[in-house]
């Protein structure tokens, strides 16, 4: 019965209500501006499913510009993929002996992709910037369609074709459709899951909230907590791409297979959740003066940087390590690994700095940008936070599934390093 809940009725209630939750979550922001009670006042008058119909209906299916401009840019993207130049770099190599391969360009596409859309703004009278904004329905009517489609071609094609051995099926339709067939899915030399994940949902994150600030300069003239909020994502999007290297080593790539969980994600609950503080900031009033604006954006530029700082010295430090089979500038610990293909290789568990504070401490300081990047919101409503609370369950599952299977392959050296790291995420609490 447990594994029946957890494999089976679990996935399918997440593939039924994660559509739902976005369609509702986007109408309520833009329709009812905000109001959770305004929500619940529809249902009470309509019934659910009237209500449900009367939401979804008119943009379920998407709308024929939506579609042209997801496919558009869905191309245009691959194409960068294949035509920037950039050095070629390796992902871990899995227990089954497969070592993925990416081009390391994902900066230069981000700049190409921001410049083309601030240009075209800028240049082009008949490009309306707010299009993301005035069309978002659409977009999530036919991002959620196209995701459904993608991930069904995801599970045939990790079942029938798979482009490596990290692939397979656990003779369960729902949870093999949620989880997927295939770890590291490839076509005509594309990476699906580096598609996915970051050239579609990281590189559609700075373009929605762009146009969320277009729109509210349009509409009502631009706030200072748009300029902040949005002007802190845009720094984190860019360290996101400054860092694309590390994140194709993290455990989102190195165990989540591409299915619905990671794959619908990606092309509609990050462009729909994680852009939601600024969807809500185009019709809120103002909230911030030059003086709070000004500590805000620093406080949250410097929790963005710090971030960075964690993510790309512990990069730079496992290359330079991999190299002289030493580490002269932190303290470490010198775990071997117990298990998998690459039994018996050792690795540095750095002990010292950032790294030092707590096991993730890297997640404190996402956290504290998130935050200071959903401020501008204030307290009128409670939906602008949700994104932040949805990060903290994420990173807190996170840190104790990266323990979890820490301590299944480093073993006694693991635990050895819990002892000088004690804390997993915030220290002395947690």
């Amino acid at each position: 019965m447990k594994n029946f809940l957890r494999y089976t009725v679990a996935p399918l209630f997440l593939m039924i209500s994660t559509p739902l939750f976005a369609f509702l979550f986007w109408y309520t922001a833009t329709k009812l501006d905000g109001s959770i009670d305004a929500l619940i006042h529809l249902f009470s008058r309509r019934g659910i499913l009237e209500g449900l119909y009367l939401i979804i209906s008119p943009v379920f299916f998407g709308s024929q510009f939506a579609w042209s401009v997801i496919i558009a840019f869905a191309f245009f993207e691959i194409l960068l993929m294949k035509i920037i130049p950039g050095k070629t770099y390796h992902g871990p190599t899995t227990a089954l002996g497969n070592t993925p391969v990416y081009k390391e360009n994902g900066l230069a596409c981000f700049v190409i992709t921001i410049t083309l859309f601030i240009g075209g703004a800028t240049f082009i009278p008949t490009f309306n910037p707010a299009l993301f904004y005035v069309h978002m329905g659409e977009f999530i009517g036919a991002m959620n369609l196209f995701s459904l489609f993608f991930c069904a071609f995801l599970y045939l094609k990790g079942r029938y074709f798979p482009s490596s051995t990290d692939s397979g099926i656990s003779n369960n339709l729902i949870f093999d459709f949620y989880w997927g067939t295939e770890l590291y899915p490839r076509i005509f030399g594309i990476d699906l899951k580096q598609w996915t994940n970051c050239r579609f949902g990281m590189m559609g994150w700075p373009l929605i909230i762009l146009s969320f600030l277009y729109y509210q300069n349009q509409t009502y003239g631009l706030h200072l907590s748009m300029i902040v909020s949005v002007g802190l994502q845009l720094l984190y999007v860019t360290k996101f791409f400054v860092w694309e290297k590390g994140y194709m080593r993290s455990i989102d790539i190195m165990h989540d297979r591409a299915g619905y969980y990671i794959c619908w994600g990606c092309l509609v609950w990050l462009p729909v959740i994680y852009t939601s503080p600024a969807l809500f900031i185009v019709n809120l009033p103002e909230t911030l003066n030059y003086f709070t604006a000004f500590i805000v954006f620093v406080l949250g530029g410097a929790a963005i940087l710090g971030n960075f700082w964690c993510d790309y010295q512990r990069m730079v430090l496992r290359e330079e390590y991999q190299k002289t089979k030493k580490l002269l500038s932190v303290g470490y610990i010198e775990a071997i690994s117990k298990e998998g293909e690459d039994c018996g290789n050792k690795y540095p568990l750095i002990t010292t700095g950032l790294w030092g504070i707590s096991r993730n401490f890297r997640y404190v300081l996402e956290l504290l940008g998130a935050f200071l990047w959903t401020l501008p919101a204030g307290f009128f409503l409670p939906l602008p936070w949700f994104y932040f609370v949805f990060l903290t369950i994420l990173l807190v599952d996170r840190a104790n599934r990266n323990d979890f299977r820490c301590h299944r392959r480093y073993k006694e050296d693991w635990v050895l390093y819990c002892k000088q790291v004690p804390y997993k995420i915030i220290p002395w609490i947690y």
